[in-house]
Parts: structure tokens; C-alpha cells; sequence
């Protein structure tokens, strides 16, 4: 397994170096040092959320172009049916293919998961990339804080129904796409709707992203024999709708330094193709090195509060549904 480098792990502890490292010059600058090779997704099939936008959609066009069956989940159909032409006529592979689904709504991921059981014989990568970053807090049609539901309980369940089709398509991977601001969080598995105190949507964020790279970690320990590979990625800062539409002053202080899209979903396709990418699992990858997943003491949390998270997580996709 590969550890993070010496130089990583110091830029990732220093504030501005780290933060350099997320930018487009981060990006071209750890370029450099990669092989040339392309690998080959002919033959594999890939799903992938938040398809129609950002780095879904950048992810989804460069998977079509080595060759994936690529599965897009959205939620407008009419955006959706766009999209895969575009990533149709963008990567000349037609066998791109549409599933429609509010990732907010556990009723709805359960039926997106019985309807890739049945349309996929074979699943071999699964990309958590959808989310959202509300300013507010609001509550889902099911009652759930719908920033905890999209980002958290949402991946969640998807993977867990899917991991059994995961197991029997080994070499399998999942990739979960998670952000920087991770690195300034810890989790509260007793609040995970953030129910208590004022709502900050850039908080329920990150505690949303943080709880992920634990199931990550955890997923991969539980999966070590299996071929299932779990790893996470960071895409830097990437020019996106979603951060022009949640982050407008983030945005438009730091456009001119922002990824772009494909730049920052290159790591997204690495892991879900490159060889390299399959030998090391539970790892937090940023340009397709691994990076360190804590920088602030007691934010990875604790023995404890991870057992509480993922015992917290069942019961939430037990519950009934009214």
C-alpha cells in the first residue's frame, strides 16, 4: 500500500501550502510526475451519481471515452437524456445508459439500487459523487435534514444494496468523492441531522464528507478479501455549478485559480481504471496520490464515535418508511 508522501503530508498540515495544492496550479504541478499510459474500462461497467453536472458529468465523459458501459443517475429526465447524448457524442460509445432518482429520498435510492440489480448483470465501479451544499436547513419529503440524507445516508444505502453485485463483479471498485473541507471536521454520530444549534451549511458539509471517509475506511477493512477496492478522492477546487451556486463569494474570489472540471475529476477516473489504483484500499487520494485524511487532532474520530456512526447509520436505513 502506498503511505502518503513526506511532501503530502507536510503541505496538507500547512494551511496555505495545502490550499495552493487544491488549485489548478496544484494540479499541473503534481501532473508532471505521472506515467503516460491510458488504461482501458472496455468491458466494465460503471455507475455514476450526480451525472449531469460538475464532476459527474466530467467523470462520466472521460469513463465513456476508455470504453465503460456508464450508468449516469439524475434527477430531470430531460437533463439526463441531454447529458448522455452529450456523452455519447463526446466519447463516440453509445452504451451509456440513464437512471433516474432523488438521492434525497431513501425510498428512491432503494428503487434505483432494485433497478440496477436488474438491468446490470455486473457492476464493477460504483462513484458516490452526488451532493449538495444548502445554505439552510430543510428537511427532506421523508423528514431527513436534507444536506445528512443527499451526502451521507443516501451513499450509504446505495452502496450497501449494491455491494452484493459489487462482490460477484470482482475486480470491483467505489470511489467516493468527498471535498478539502473535510480536513476541518469531526463527526457527531448523535447529531447527524444537525438538529442541535445554528445551522451552518458548509459544516453540515464537511461533518457529511468526514462520516464518508470513515465508511471508506471501514468498508475496506470489511472487504479486504473480497476485490472490492474502496477508496476516496478530494478534486482540489474545481469550477463547478455546484460551488458557483453555494459558494458565490468562494467563487468568485478564487475563479481564476479553480479546476476545471475534467482536472478535477481526473483522480475519479484514475481510481476507477488505473491498475495502480486497485492495489490499496481505505486511502484518500488528491491527483492521484494519497493524501493524509486528518490534519487536526480528534477530527478523524474516535474508536467510539466511528462505532456510533455506522450503528447510527442502520438504524436510519431500518426505519420504516410512512
Amino acid at each position: 500500500m502506498k503511505a502518503p508522501s513526506l511532501a503530502n503530508s507536510l503541505m496538507d498540515r500547512l494551511i496555505l501550502p495545502g490550499a495552493l495544492g487544491f488549485t489548478r496550479f496544484g494540479y499541473a504541478c503534481r501532473k508532471r510526475n505521472w506515467a503516460g499510459e491510458e488504461c482501458t474500462m472496455k468491458g466494465r461497467t460503471v455507475v455514476v451519481t450526480g451525472a449531469t453536472s460538475g464532476l459527474g458529468l466530467a467523470a462520466s465523459r472521460s469513463l465513456a471515452e476508455r470504453g465503460a458501459r456508464v450508468v449516469l443517475v439524475g434527477r430531470n429526465p430531460d437533463k439526463a437524456e441531454r447529458v448522455r447524448q452529450d456523452v455519447i457524442a463526446a466519447s463516440g460509445n453509445e452504451n451509456v445508459t440513464v437512471q433516474l432518482a432523488d438521492l434525497g429520498l431513501m425510498s428512491e435510492v432503494r428503487k434505483l439500487a432494485a433497478r440496477l440489480l436488474e438491468s446490470e448483470p455486473a457492476i464493477h465501479v460504483l462513484v458516490n459523487n452526488a451532493a449538495i451544499l444548502p445554505a439552510e436547513r430543510k428537511l427532506t419529503a421523508e423528514g431527513l435534514e436534507q444536506t445528512f440524507a443527499t451526502n451521507l445516508l443516501s451513499p450509504y444505502l446505495l452502496t450497501e444494496l449494491l455491494l452484493p453485485r459489487l462482490r460477484e463483479s470482482a475486480p470491483a471498485r467505489i470511489v467516493n468523492v468527498l471535498s478539502g473541507g473535510m480536513y476541518l471536521s469531526g463527526i457527531e454520530p448523535r447529531d447527524l441531522e444537525y438538529a442541535r444549534g445554528d445551522f451552518d451549511g458548509s459544516r453540515a458539509y464537511a461533518r457529511a464528507k468526514r462520516a464518508l471517509m470513515i465508511l471508506t475506511e471501514q468498508w475496506a477493512g470489511e472487504l479486504e478479501e473480497s476485490g472490492v477496492v474502496v477508496n476516496a478522492m478530494h478534486p482540489g477546487w474545481a469550477d463547478t455549478p455546484g460551488v458557483e451556486g453555494s459558494l458565490p463569494g468562494f467563487y468568485r474570489l478564487m475563479r481564476p485559480l479553480l479546476r476545471s472540471p475534467e482536472q478535477g475529476a481526473d483522480t475519479i477516473t484514475w481510481l476507477a481504471c488505473a491498475a495502480e489504483a486497485g492495489e490499496a484500499s481505505g486511502q484518500f487520494y488528491l491527483d492521484r496520490e494519497p493524501h493524509v485524511t486528518t490534519v487536526i487532532p480528534g477530527t478523524g474520530g474516535s474508536a467510539r464515535q466511528r462505532r456510533e456512526l455506522r450503528a447510527t447509520l442502520d438504524e436510519y436505513i431500518t426505519r420504516p418508511v410512512d
